[in-house]
């Protein structure tokens, strides 16, 4: 070997240990120093005590302030020794961008900056995500593993911000759950309802933890306001968080509860407006220096339009009457440029048609929009409202109390509806706020990481089926470790499956807020013995895999465990086994005792959910919100109607099963009766081909996601059989008609056509055509006329 190829070895051995010497380390037991400038913003501090406890944690040692530090955080603009030491080009990068942060190893150095308080917050919360602390470590018991050793190489390069500006949550129906627990057990009251400091300062660390900024205090009048409760402004501008207020809280105010306390005559703009504008002055001048996002327009006091505002024309001119106040009062008393002041105006049910006759709202106020409360986004922006200033969010349910029925038990809403929904919004340019309506934080701790996850980098998720698996085993991952990982896939994969052909809490057949005697009480769904049976089958198989996992988790995650997966799969197995004994009790096919012997498993697993963690947790589940039939023991009572017949179909093709296409190849999520949903783009077709007996015609029923119309008022698409002619089919839904509520209730829109058989005995081809955005194809089903349909 010559000295030419013996040289880059010399240099090699040389350099390997001072490139190993320049790395980073983290060691058990060995405290590190950390130089953060007392000029930095309250939040960086609470962020900065924040890892101080997770390191120590973890690695069993302390941080210290130094300014001859180790690690170096800091802010642009604070001239703090990390700002120094990171190159030009990377702070201009930093500079483009909102809540950013870089985080950097250099010659054994760890550098964090932020572009502003709340990305050096986010940036030194990553190192506690890298020292490998769940987000979940409090609020779902997840525990922090001990480690030895973390190395960063040298080089080390995480440059990260936001794709949503305003990314949160809303607390709401907390009756049930998080007011009761607050209240009576973590943060006890002697006033009734008080959701305080000690709480929100708990809200808003998982808040910082997940990357959030935003937050929807509650509003039920069974809790205290947010700002009549002393500390909550204070611990929120501590986390860093902007407040803001939901739909039916305008200007910061919850009317709900605030008004019968400092409001004056009738919560009437129409003919008590001075008095309501000095309601909201009140609440403006006490919240000059905090971040808020302030809801501009009106509603009723609590969830119901405007008083005194009775047509659509009378409430159409007061809200534009009303924008000249609230931004005139936005402006004398927080910025007289009212566009530096975040504003939204929300779009919920009413207020949307009041927008749809041509209000004009300021180009600089972000319109807000929302799902149908079941999921299902009713309005994405076109191109006119996408190009705003001003800018489009969504407001989005995990949880909802209302028709045609409540869910605000188990937290069961498909991650692929959730992904596929936010990332078509994202798309159409919802990009500036959105706020997951969360109910009690738990059970939804997944379905809230996810939400959140987008929001901070909707790239982070590719568009199809096996990266929102991904996801969700990385979840599972972290908090029960890889070797469980891929058993929990396939069980809660197979809980979201089951509960989006029916969930829990609608298995009782019963409605919410509906006149009609025949939704009070439990009855029967129109399913035949055979499909009960499977049904009941299902459930107990993911339910006794749960069951036996649990003997396998290691002591220390237990709590978890119950939190996250116990509870939630065996209490929809139990719901499901007590309605569907009970109805096949009903008709003398299967014994009572099967049915209350469920009841009873609810309520024990519900007591020890209720006593986990020496009681941590009491008062925070309760398995019969409202008091609601369908969680209760059911009567035993004799049908003297039979149950459906089984009538299969001659064949069932799911979405995935297509053997062409033409255009843009169809997309699966998982979503479907059978995970097998396919999303097609506008334009684009999926052909199926199959044989059929002899028949003299085809009754074809095709099953999709009861999406809303995308662009226009159209959700349409084309049938096409052999050579016949093509078929239009739309099947848009008015907003709470029967159809919309059937929908949603299934997760099915549903719709028949009817084919002459030209040939038997030989292959046939169906296509199926997307006419407009959002069509997704679940399943098809074809009958011979001559079978009972």
């Amino acid at each position: 070997m010559n000295l030419k190829e013996i040289l880059p070895l010399i240099i090699f051995a040389i350099m390997a240990p001072l490139q190993v010497l320049a790395d980073f380390r983290f060691r058990k037991g060995e405290d590190i120093t950390i130089s953060v400038l007392s000029n930095e913003a309250q939040v960086v501090h609470t962020a900065f005590d924040i890892f101080t406890s997770d390191y120590k944690a973890v690695f069993g040692a302390n941080t210290n302030l130094d300014k001859n530090a180790k690690v170096l955080i800091g802010t642009i603009g604070n001239n703090s020794d990390a700002e120094q030491a990171i190159d030009q080009q990377s702070i201009d990068e930093l500079k483009k961008h909102a809540e950013a942060f870089l985080i950097l190893v250099k010659n054994d150095k760890l550098y964090v900056l932020g572009s502003d308080k709340r990305g050096t917050a986010y940036g030194i919360l990553e190192l506690s995500r890298k020292i490998g602390v769940s987000p979940w470590q409090w609020w779902a018991d997840s525990a922090i593993a001990k480690q030895n050793l973390l190395i960063l190489k040298n080089g080390f390069r995480l440059f990260r911000y936001p794709s949503v500006a305003y990314r949160g949550i809303f607390i709401n129906d907390e009756d049930w759950g998080l007011m009761p627990w607050s209240s009576k057990t973590f943060e006890p009251s002697k006033i009734s309802g008080q959701i305080g400091p000690k709480t929100h300062a708990r809200i808003f660390e998982l808040l910082l933890r997940l990357r959030a900024n935003a937050f929807w205090p509650a509003m039920h009048e069974v809790s205290v306001a947010f700002y009549q409760t002393p500390g909550n402004k204070e611990i929120a501008d501590k986390y860093g968080i902007v407040v803001g207020a939901s739909h039916c809280e305008p200007m910061m105010r919850s009317a709900n509860t605030e008004w019968k306390i400092d409001g004056v005559g009738n919560y009437d703009y129409v003919n008590n407006r001075q008095n309501v504008l000095n309601f909201w002055q009140s609440r403006v001048e006490e919240l000059k220096n905090s971040d808020n996002i302030y809801t501009l327009g009106i509603r009723g006091v609590h969830d119901g339009k405007m008083q005194d505002a009775n047509s659509v024309q009378q409430q159409f001119d007061a809200i534009t009457s009303l924008f000249k106040d609230q931004r005139k009062m936005i402006a004398k008393n927080l910025n007289s440029d009212v566009t530096k002041v975040p504003q939204v105006f929300i779009h919920y049910k009413e207020v949307l048609e009041v927008y749809n006759m041509g209000l004009k709202v300021p180009e600089d106020v972000t319109l807000m929009w929302t799902d149908d409360n079941y999921g299902y986004i009713r309005h994405f922006p076109n191109e006119s409202e996408s190009s705003r200033p001003g800018g489009n969010g969504v407001y989005y349910h995990i949880s909802y109390w209302g028709r045609p029925h409540d869910y605000l038990w188990l937290a069961t809403n498909h991650p692929a509806q959730i992904y596929t929904q936010m990332k078509m919004a994202y798309d159409k340019g919802a990009k500036e706020m959105w706020i997951l309506n969360v109910g009690d934080i738990k059970p939804g701790e997944y379905l809230m990481e996810l939400f959140l996850d987008m929001a901070w980098d909707i790239n982070s998720i590719e568009d199809n089926q096996e990266a929102i698996d991904r996801h969700l085993k990385s979840f599972l991952s972290r908090e029960f470790g890889k070797p469980h990982a891929d058993e929990l896939l396939e069980i809660m994969n197979e809980y979201y499956r089951l509960a989006y052909i029916r969930k829990p809490e609608f298995m009782g057949n019963t409605r919410t807020e509906e006149q009609d005697p025949k939704f009070k009480a439990i009855s029967d769904l129109s399913w035949s013995e055979e499909e009960i049976n499977k049904r009941i089958a299902d459930y107990d198989k993911i339910a006794a895999k749960v069951i036996r996992m649990s003997k396998t988790i290691p002591t220390e995650r237990q709590n978890t465990w119950f939190e996250l997966i116990e509870y939630p799969v065996r209490c929809a197995a139990e719901m499901n086994k007590k309605i569907l004994y009970g109805q096949l009790a009903r008709h003398g096919l299967a014994k009572w005792s099967l049915s209350d012997s469920a009841f009873e498993q609810i309520q024990k697993l519900t007591l020890k959910y209720n006593t986990l963690n020496n009681g941590k947790w009491k008062n925070m589940m309760d398995s019969q919100p409202r008091g609601l039939a369908v969680f209760q023991k059911l009567p035993e009572v004799t049908s003297g109607l039979g149950l459906p017949k089984f009538n299969p179909p001659a064949l069932i093709l799911n979405g995935k099963q297509f053997s062409k296409f033409e255009g843009s190849k169809p997309i699966a999520h998982g979503l479907g009766y059978e995970s097998a949903a396919v999303s097609l783009k506008k334009g684009s077709k999926a052909f199926y081909t199959f044989k059929i007996g002899r028949s003299d015609s085809l009754i074809v029923e095709i099953s999709l996601a009861p999406n809303h119309p995308v662009a226009g008022k159209l959700i349409r698409y084309e049938i096409k059989f052999d050579d016949e002619q093509p078929e239009t089919v739309d099947y848009h839904t008015n907003d709470r008609s029967e159809e919309w509520k059937i929908n949603v209730l299934t997760n099915q829109a549903v719709r028949k056509s009817r084919f002459k058989l030209q040939k038997n005995n030989t292959a046939h081809t169906l296509s199926i055509k997307a006419l407009d955005e959002g069509v997704v194809l679940d399943q098809i089903k074809v009958w011979g006329v001559n079978q009972k349909l």
